[in-house]
């Protein structure tokens, strides 16, 4: 390497101009990496350290870090407060949304239904929706046809409202008469498949003789594949006896076609001849003795 002590003492003296060229780079230099810092957020407490060094090392000036580090906290919060905004924006329009889809779907309502049981009204179809009445039971209301979850959107006084789902029928229900109900039955299972007069005989009996906790509803065989027909499960004879009595006392109200019990057959056409044998049908419950069984015309 050669031995700087024998150049001319002129490239010496060029010394202070090259330092004078390079401090200048140095400043842009470190100027670039603090606004680096700024800008995308990394390690900005190690930036700011190297921007005070630097300020330090080029002019002897004193430079707080506190400063810098408000400088770049100050940044970090306008950004913050922007990406809040923007949240803040979009929660608005996704609710603007779902306001405009609502009253869509309220002016476009057309078909009404008939509520099969007194139903509460809920501001929404969430969870925590607010009850804010009741429909009463044979009402026609207008439908949406949107649902959600377990709830049906109708349109009452031009507002939206939600219900619960499956107690709205294009038929309009049997109003109950003196001694009937038309209360829902704590299992409603047994209604699917059940035409409206079936279900009219169900709800009479469970409410009236609420010790009956087995039914048979629709199935694939005799009158019951016509959803016209149900059983009333019990061996209790004497129960059995005033259940039949109850279904002939109404027979009329309940649009009855049959009543079999006990190997005996009553029908409303033939009444002047009271009960008739059934006939053995080899079991106890093809002769109806564990069952009473009753269907509607």
């Amino acid at each position: 390497m050669a031995d700087h002590r024998h150049k001319r003492d002129t490239d010496a003296r060029r010394k202070p101009r090259a330092a004078l060229v390079a401090g200048p780079l140095a400043v842009l230099a470190t100027a670039s990496v603090v606004t680096v810092g700024v800008l995308t957020g990394s390690s900005g407490s190690t930036l700011v350290a190297q921007d005070t060094s630097a300020a330090a090392d080029l002019g002897g000036a004193t430079h707080d870090s506190r400063d810098a580090r408000r400088v770049v906290s100050r940044s970090g919060s306008r950004l913050g407060s922007g990406i809040a905004a923007d949240r803040l924006q979009a929660a608005a329009d996704r609710n603007a949304d779902l306001i405009a889809a609502t009253e869509r779907a309220v002016r476009g309502a057309h078909v009404k239904l008939w509520t099969t049981t007194v139903l509460n009204l809920w501001t929404t179809a969430s969870e925590d929706a607010t009850q804010v009445g009741e429909l009463d039971s044979g009402k026609k209301v207008l439908v949406t046809g949107r649902k959600s979850g377990d709830r049906t959107e109708v349109v009452v006084d031009g507002e939206s409202r939600w219900v619960t789902s499956g107690y709205l029928s294009e038929d309009k229900p049997v109003a109950a008469a003196a001694g009937l109900s038309m209360a829902p039955c704590p299992d409603p299972g047994v209604e699917s498949g059940l035409v409206p007069d079936a279900v009219y005989v169900y709800r009479s009996v469970c409410n009236a003789f609420p010790q009956i906790t087995s039914y048979g509803g629709w199935d694939a065989h005799g009158e019951h594949s016509s959803g016209k027909a149900i059983d009333i499960m019990t061996s209790d004879k004497a129960l059995g006896d005033q259940i039949a009595s109850f279904l002939q006392s109404h027979a009329s109200e309940l649009n009855l076609y049959d009543v079999i019990w006990w190997d005996q057959i009553w029908t409303p056409v033939r009444a002047s001849e009271g009960w008739r044998s059934y006939g053995d049908h080899g079991s106890a419950t093809a002769n109806h003795m564990d069952h009473v069984h009753v269907s509607t015309n």
